[in-house]
């Protein structure tokens, strides 16, 4: 079951062509991918490309994937350290009616849609819960500039 959910989720992102992601699987290993996702417009993340692997388990899609970041990313749902992202999507509210890509799409939302209430980076989830914003956005900005931007962001 899963390697042909995967085949088909392959084929239909190939369909897709979407500008803001990125998906490939390892040639090798169809349970291993990885997204390049655009910031969007208009954010601190505006021109950074993030790297994020996606890891299948031979249970998907009745369990979710596991979600690591590559690129550095400064955001209160993600570990700054180790690139673990905290959606509550991979978690409780998992459904197999996910895909990797509608998944991409959610973490795309979540980069203009923090969720400060339970971060993984408390310095982010901080500036945002005390309502420095300005100092959230320049930081997040900074952060893109320095791990994001250039064309080797595997720092």
């Amino acid at each position: 079951m899963t390697k042909n959910r995967l085949l088909i989720e392959s084929r239909e992102a190939k369909k897709q062509n979407d500008p803001d992601i990125s998906l490939t699987h390892s040639e090798y290993n169809l349970h291993e991918w990885q997204a390049v996702i655009r910031g969007p417009k208009d954010s601190p993340y505006e021109g950074g490309k993030w790297k994020i692997n996606i890891k299948c388990k031979s249970t998907y899609p009745i369990d979710p994937p596991l979600i690591t970041f590559v690129t550095k990313f400064f955001h209160p749902n993600v570990n700054f350290v180790t690139g673990e992202l905290c959606m509550d999507i991979l978690k409780a509210n998992w459904s197999p009616a996910w895909t990797i890509q509608s998944l991409c799409r959610a973490i795309l939302f979540l980069f203009n849609e923090p969720n400060a209430d339970s971060p993984l980076n408390c310095d982010a989830g901080n500036l945002i819960r005390s309502g420095d914003i300005k100092g959230f956005q320049s930081m997040a900005r900074m952060y893109t500039v320095e791990y994001a931007m250039d064309d080797d962001n595997e720092k």
